[in-house]
């Protein structure tokens, strides 16, 4: 007879063995839930497409799907077939294994840092837009997560990706009005800047200021959208404010 712990350990395997073999078993659309919908939210998240990973399939899952189907050259219906599922899961692991983000195409010789509040801290040499940037980011860092928020309005109760770097850009005089991530692929000019990056795709912004990132996943884990962890830029345009 195996002791208690041991059958304990053996569910837990089999649990987790369940999860996996349940994950692209089914096509997953909107009204959907589970783990596998879980999964595939989490998936597409760490793959750049920002989703919450709550285990309901409803329209913001469904518009993760659509921008990853599209981007991959697939009909963006946005219904996950058991393909598109194993696809998006090889998508993310490959981001995962990319190096981190790119050094800026000229280091700054001072870096921001973070406070105990988790909030940017402008080096004295940074140019005042950048400064402005950082005051601006610094002013939402810990509002929630809100999907289309600071696009109506600038004063959102939540942010979405995008929202959240264009209010900042907004704050500096850089931006008049919100885009949304593909907007920011031609936005600025190409390339990595010097003091601020913007990197977007069909499905995720995210922005570099002054060796931090500023991002709303980022959010999820520090409590604020500031964090000097980097993110891999595979799959990302870069862009950047002309002159900074």
């Amino acid at each position: 007879m195996l002791p208690v712990l041991a059958v304990a350990v053996l569910g837990l395997t089999a649990s987790a063995d369940a999860l996996a073999a349940k994950y692209g078993s089914r096509t997953l659309r909107v009204g959907k839930s589970g783990s596998d919908v879980r999964a595939l939210q989490r998936y597409l998240d760490d793959a750049g497409y920002e989703t919450t990973a709550d285990g309901e399939f409803g329209p913001a899952t469904k518009r993760s799907v659509k921008g990853f189907e599209a981007a991959e050259g697939r009909r963006a219906n946005g219904a996950a077939s058991r393909y598109e599922q194993r696809l998006v899961r090889s998508r993310a692991a490959s981001m995962e294994a990319q190096a981190p983000a790119e050094l800026p195409a000229t280091t700054p010789t001072e870096e921001a840092t973070l406070d105990a509040n988790g909030l940017a801290v402008a080096p004295a040499s940074a140019p005042p837009e950048v400064q402005a940037i950082i005051a601006a980011g610094n002013a939402i860092a810990t509002k929630p997560y809100k999907y289309g928020g600071g696009h109506g309005r600038w004063n959102d109760t939540g942010y979405d990706c995008s929202g959240s770097v264009s209010y900042a850009l907004h704050g500096a005089g850089l931006l008049d009005t919100a885009l949304d991530s593909s907007g920011f692929m031609s936005w600025g000019e190409s390339g990595r800047g010097t003091w601020v990056t913007v990197y977007g795709n069909p499905g995720h912004a995210y922005m570099v200021v002054a060796g931090l990132r500023f991002d709303t996943s980022a959010r999820r884990i520090t409590g604020t959208r500031w964090t000097d962890q980097m993110r891999s830029s595979s799959g990302y345009t870069a862009r950047h404010p002309a002159g900074l």
